[in-house]
């Protein structure tokens, strides 16, 4: 009896379920059938724990059916606006699925775009009626708008609007196809006044483009396409009437949020954007979402520092998750992620994880300078992951606003944020100058006593001679002295050329010493230096590496440069080029462990010594390279510029050799090994 009375109670529990699954319209929560990513400090693409899993997916609105759909709305109170253009109407539900009405039959020809303000007034891009239909909440057509009769709009400029939003006031704002002038701005006055183009994208032009439209004649230059801005693929509106923009083809500019002026106001960094955006839509917590036409959703905040980027194109498996053609993005309330894929004819439902959660409360309530409440889910978020470079920098801030100026340093280096290292760092220096000022003047007041003191009993009893005569021994050392004709090099560099060619002054093994140092100078100051120009990750070494890349370079520079020497009549012999080539490096071995000191003690706005001890060890470099190639192998300026420039051609052309050979070898390698896969095959059968 009871075997009999669990069997009917899984049955029953079966048909529950079953009966739930098809009646209701949003399908089960699935694992994610993707990655999820962000950007680091560094600018690199690293993979991150799920930001959002796929909830479900709406293909029917009640018992209606979806044919193209291109855009939707979803408002705050719940309701979802489906622009199903195949069909020609607008669909009005709920957020899961349940149909309430329909809008447009009979009136709509081909609309491409909606928008759906709060009180329910509908907005309708309709492309072949060169159209924007405005019904109310009752799905009454109240309102329409055809081309601007205003000359400023172009006489002979089309109206196709594919996309539209409305501000508070009325004012409607319009993409139209092929318009390249910028958003329409239509106000409701007078029946509807053009105000002008908004937002307009900026035109680029390479310098070789310039130069080659100058030199054309003007019917080549006719038929050259013209340098004129993209249109805007699509746009959103926040509460504050900001407007964003995506654009394919913009690159940094593919995300823009313009103010009242349609200035950008917003700027993607690293390279963090999309070649192909579909759409944009704003979040609850001053954070903006781009969806790519592939299904890649991209997460922003208010600064346009990406958070996260997920989702992919369907391999025709058919999973939650993945898209075929996206269209139209949504979050609603409870920052869910909606997005329209017209392909399937359905929208995609994301759920944002707890770790997704904690960073929007984090992020809503650092945006607006609540930064000890931000603290806690900061906290959360650290303990989930402690090394997401946005909770670590937003931390940093917080302690540094708490004046906290240590931990705030921490923080900062952990997520590669230069302008609160730099600010905390200049607090930190700044205390301990205020404390250990008098110690250290005192301190060099007892230093110069010391030294007068030491100067005057060296004057009378010669307490130095012993140190004098020992330093005078090292410095007679015939390999000592041949390392320090450096110095007389760096200062004189034609009589040097001279030394070094003529009176043997220096020699291969000093010339090698110092290559040494100059490459442990370099290893220190790449892994080593101050944080605020230190270009690798922290805790990563690639040693042989860069030495090897040193002397590959040394050796390509002094070997084709001695063959092109020679070729062109020179009179140095190699070991002359090389020894005085090695020499000419002098100035990195003396100024760069300056910079290397002052990258640890400065901050970003002192950031100029480090850059202007750099720019003159390399113009230093330059001028002692120039006059080694001249005056050892006894040239005039002239012939100099050639020389060089034939060295950095030869180089060239030896690169090139080597990648073809490197390719070449690569495939005989994969043939031998295919031909030995083959053999070991068939005496195996």
């Amino acid at each position: 009896m009871n075997k009999k009375v669990k069997k009917l109670f899984v049955s029953l529990l079966a048909l529950l379920l079953t009966m739930g699954l098809f009646t209701e319209p949003l399908t089960a929560l699935a694992d994610a059938p993707y990655k999820t990513y962000t950007v680091d400090g560094y600018g690199s693409v690293i993979e991150t724990q799920t930001a959002y899993l796929p909830y479900g997916t709406i293909s029917k609105i009640g018992d209606e059916t979806l044919k193209a759909p291109t855009d939707f709305t979803i408002l705050s109170d719940g309701s979802m606006y489906i622009l199903d253009s195949g069909n020609k109407r607008v669909l009005v539900s709920d957020i899961e699925g349940n149909y309430y009405g329909t809008i447009g039959e009979g009136i709509l020809v081909n609309p491409r775009g909606m928008y759906v303000t709060e009180e329910h007034i509908c907005y309708v891009a309709d492309r072949d009626a060169r159209m924007i239909w405005v019904f109310d909440e009752t799905g009454s057509l109240i309102a329409s708008y055809d081309r601007p009769t205003e000359a400023m709009y172009g006489e002979t400029q089309d109206f196709l609007p594919i996309k539209v939003v409305a501000n508070e006031s009325g004012t409607i704002y319009a993409i139209c196809e092929s318009n390249t002038n910028g958003i329409v701005q239509i106000s409701p006055v007078d029946g509807g006044t053009f105000l002008g183009y908004f937002g307009t994208n900026a035109t680029q032009a390479s310098l070789w483009r310039i130069i080659w439209r100058s030199i054309l004649p003007d019917s080549a230059r006719a038929k050259m396409l013209g340098n004129i801005p993209a249109t805007p693929d699509n746009m959103a509106i926040d509460e504050k009437g900001l407007i964003y923009t995506v654009t394919r083809g913009e690159g940094q500019g593919t995300l823009k949020r313009l103010n009242i002026a349609g200035s950008n106001m917003i700027e993607l960094e690293n390279g963090a954007y999309d070649d192909v955006p579909a759409a944009v839509a704003t979040g609850n917590h001053d954070n903006v979402y781009v969806v790519s036409q592939q299904g890649y959703i991209y997460e922003y905040n208010n600064e346009g520092e990406l958070l996260f980027v997920f989702g992919g194109s369907d391999d025709g498996m058919q999973r939650i998750g993945l898209s075929t053609k996206a269209e139209a993005i949504q979050v609603d309330s409870n920052d869910r992620i909606y997005v329209l894929d017209s392909d399937k004819k359905q929208v995609i439902i994301y759920e944002p994880t707890e770790f997704t959660n904690h960073l929007h409360e984090a992020l809503y309530l650092f945006s607006k300078g609540r930064y000890t409440e931000s603290k806690e889910p900061l906290n959360e978020v650290l303990r989930m992951n402690n090394l997401f470079d946005y909770a670590n920098m937003a931390m940093g801030k917080n302690l540094y606003k708490e004046e906290n100026y240590e931990q705030s340093l921490e923080f900062a280096k952990l997520a590669k944020d230069y302008e609160t290292y730099s600010d905390s760092f200049w607090e930190i220096r700044n205390n301990w100058l205020k404390q250990n000022l008098a110690t250290v003047f005192i301190l060099c007041i007892v230093l110069y006593i010391v030294k007068k003191v030491v100067d005057a009993l060296d004057k009378k009893k010669h307490i130095l001679d012993p140190v004098r005569n020992t330093v005078d021994k090292i410095r007679n050392k015939k390999l000592i002295k041949q390392m320090g004709y450096m110095f007389f090099y760096m200062k004189h560099p034609i009589d040097g050329c001279y030394g070094i060619r003529k009176e043997g002054r220096v020699s291969v093994l000093s010339a090698n010493i110092l290559l040494a140092i100059g490459m442990v100078e370099f290893v220190i100051n790449k892994y080593f230096c101050g944080f605020l120009i230190k270009g690798v990750r922290e805790g990563e070494y690639d040693i042989l590496s860069d030495i090897g890349f040193i002397l590959l370079v040394l050796v390509l520079v002094v070997g084709c440069n001695y063959l092109m020497c020679t070729i062109n009549d020179g009179e140095g012999k190699f070991k002359h080029i090389y020894c005085s080539l090695i020499y000419s490096f002098g100035p990195y071995l003396i100024i760069q462990p300056v910079i290397f000191v002052l990258s640890h003690v400065v901050t970003k706005n002192e950031m100029f010594f480090v850059e202007f001890g750099n720019l003159a060890m390399l113009v230093w470099i330059a001028v002692l390279v120039f006059l080694a190639i001249k005056e050892i192998n006894n040239y005039n300026v002239k012939e100099t510029v050639k020389i060089i420039c034939l060295t950095a051609f030869t180089i060239l052309i030896v690169c090139l050799l080597a990648f073809i050979v490197y390719v070449l070898a690569s495939q005989v390698l994969d043939f031998v090994q295919s031909i030995c896969g083959e053999v070991v095959y068939k005496i195996g059968n």
